[in-house]
């Protein structure tokens, strides 16, 4: 699902720990977005530092280069934050350029705009990324075509290739996710699809399939993969929280197994919490926030709870984005969404959760949420470093 701004398509007890360090970098952790800002606004990713108490501090921008489209996929990843040997990179897509830009994060420099092949295009529904230590891949929304860049020293990107990949009944690439030698897309129409990615580029394992739950009302957006990469979890667009599970220990796609979690409209982003015993999905619909228990072991999904509507919505905020986690331990910490603001300016929800044996609570932080007429931003998409597993 996507914003209509484009064409079509629409814890009260806050874990107290020393602020996470990058791994190999020094680098205290940050929360970075994407403006996504549409011509002639420069767009810009802008660096928040994260306090102790999961707080968002201290602001830098930097401009990408390029421009974004203003809108587009819920589930494609606009921005990433990464750490590569001694470098801290961030790479955010520039949908109407076409490129990806490189930032060193810990000089907040850009290293680069980074082309694709001339017949990939991401201008009408956004460009998403996903990386590993050797390859970044991109997402064209436009061409439906997956480019693959190798990674360099210095947050330099080379492009190396790219494949056309298209659902079964036409959808365009929405989500990604990768993990050791799979990589798993949705396509919006229902449709999901795995590839092998030992090679770099994508070879298609050859399991395109309709999703069980798109038989009704229910079509695959995110996708997430677990950190044994026995599962992978979609969330999906429908008038109810809905995931589905797919077991993919073979190295290929299983017929998935659905859940209805609550009844927040859309679920079209999903994040594992990094001991694995939740799933966060963002109604980005219904501006809200739900936590359903997880089981590692079996990959069932079962109802946890559903925050209150987020603070601005309908007023400030139209849509709500992807999730990210302030911590990289236990449950995850506190949440931060970014929302798609009503008129332009920066806005990041911040939501504390409580998990308490069966049950748990999704609490909106009082400072939420962080708003900064001085940045522009559609934000959709944003990243936490360093990035929970």
């Amino acid at each position: 699902m996507k914003p209509p701004c484009i064409s079509k398509p629409a814890s009260l007890a806050m874990l107290f720990c020393a602020v996470a360090m990058g791994a190999g970098t020094g680098l205290t952790s940050f929360v970075v977005t994407n403006g996504d800002a549409t011509p002639p606004i420069p767009n810009t990713a802008t660096f928040y530092t994260v306090n102790p108490d999961g707080s968002l501090g201290a602001k830098t921008s930097v401009e990408t280069g390029g421009n974004g489209i203003a809108g587009g996929f819920f589930a494609a990843a606009r921005i990433i934050a990464m750490p590569n040997g001694d470098d801290a990179c961030v790479y955010a897509s520039n949908s109407w350029d076409g490129d990806v830009a490189g930032i060193d994060a810990m000089t907040h420099t850009l290293t680069g705009n980074f082309y694709p092949g001339a017949n990939d295009l991401g201008n009408t529904n956004g460009i998403g990324l996903a990386a590993n230590t050797q390859y970044l891949y991109a997402t064209y929304s436009t061409s439906t075509t997956i480019a693959t860049f190798r990674v360099r020293a210095g947050c330099i990107l080379v492009f190396q290739d790219d494949v056309f990949a298209i659902g079964l009944n036409a959808g365009l690439i929405e989500g990604m996710a990768i993990h050791g030698n799979i990589m798993v897309v949705t396509y919006g129409d229902g449709s999901i699809e795995s590839f092998d990615i030992s090679g770099g580029v994508p070879v298609s394992n050859g399991d395109l399939q309709y999703s069980t739950g798109s038989t009704g009302d229910v079509l695959p957006n995110g996708v997430t993969i677990t950190q044994d990469g026995h599962y992978a979890i979609f969330g999906d667009a429908s008038t109810v929280t809905a995931v589905e599970v797919s077991d993919i220990s073979s190295g290929s796609l299983t017929p998935t197994v659905p859940y209805v979690l609550g009844s927040g409209w859309n679920s079209g982003n999903v994040q594992l919490s990094p001991d694995e015993k939740f799933l966060f999905v963002t109604n980005d619909s219904s501006g809200q926030v739900t936590a359903a228990f997880f089981d590692s072991a079996t990959g069932t999904v079962s109802p946890g709870c559903t925050s209150d509507t987020l603070k601005g919505f309908y007023t400030t905020f139209a849509y709500a984005g992807n999730i990210g986690l302030q911590l990289t331990t236990g449950a995850g910490g506190a949440l931060y969404v970014p929302e798609f603001s009503s008129t332009g300016e920066a806005l990041i929800g911040i939501v504390d959760f409580t998990p308490n044996g069966a049950t748990c609570t999704l609490t909106e932080a009082a400072k939420s949420p962080v708003a900064d007429p001085s940045v522009y931003g559609y934000l959709l998409s944003l990243a936490v470093y360093p990035a929970a597993p």
